[in-house]
């Protein structure tokens, strides 16, 4: 199990960074990604596989006027 941002879910231990990102529904263009208190570098997503306990935060940047 890990977390993202502050929910608890099953399925992803094993799977790329990268791969979370698209089932989750975020764009990777426009988040920026910590896990275990570290960002993960944008060129790294589809080389970080997660374990249980991670903790992994997702910032999504919204523009306006």
């Amino acid at each position: 199990m890990i977390t993202i941002n502050g929910d608890q879910k099953t399925g992803y231990d094993g799977i790329t960074l990268e791969n979370m990102i698209r089932e989750e529904g975020f764009q990777k263009e426009r988040i920026a990604v910590e896990i275990n208190g570290v960002i993960a570098g944008k060129k790294k997503y589809g080389e970080i596989v997660l374990k249980s306990g991670d903790v992994v935060e997702v910032v999504s940047f919204v523009g306006g006027g």
